[in-house]
Order: structure tokens, then sequence, then C-alpha cells
């Protein structure tokens, strides 16, 4: 991984399309001060699952703006906000990008 996002909070959201997911990232980056990680394809469905990283206020607002942004272009799949992810769920993340 290129960046390090230690302390960092993480939010995810996946969308059902992929139009769906870049409205609802661009949404997200302009709202707050936050870093996309991944954007990851879901390759069974036409949809995607964005991973942001930043601070809890910000991953928050920007996952809120996201999915407002979002929903009219497509479903929300799911979504999370994670505070402070521990050192397990960073490998897992980590692992799931390029997948």
């Amino acid at each position: 991984m290129a960046e390090n996002y230690s302390g960092m909070a993480v939010g995810v959201f996946e969308m059902d399309t992929l139009v769906a997911c870049f409205v609802a990232l661009d949404a997200a980056a302009k709202t707050a001060n936050v870093k996309i990680q991944s954007v990851e394809r879901n390759r069974l469905k036409s949809g995607a699952c964005v991973k942001i990283r930043g601070s809890v206020s910000d991953v928050t607002a920007a996952v809120e703006a996201a999915i407002a942004a979002g929903e009219p272009y497509g479903r929300l799949v799911s979504h999370t906000v994670i505070a402070s992810p521990t050192a397990d769920t960073e490998t897992a993340l980590a692992m799931t990008i390029n997948k």
C-alpha cells in the first residue's frame, strides 16, 4: 500500500452501478477532507465498493454525502464507517484492493 492510513477512520460504501459509485465518490471527495483509498469493481455485478479515509467526522460527512449523491443513479448496497480500524482490519482492507 503506497499510503499510510494508520490512525485514520475508514468509510466504505457499495453501490450497484459504477455510475452511482463515481457520482458518490466525487461528492464524498468534495464534501470533506478525505482520501479515496480504493474503488473495487464487483466482478459478478455492475457495481463497486469504495473505501475512503480521513478523520471520523470527515469520513462520516463524506459517506453521508456520497449516499445522497449516488442514490439517484443506483441502489446503495451497504455502507459503514469504522472509526479506528484494528491492525487486523487494516490488513484485511489492504488485501481486498485490486482483487
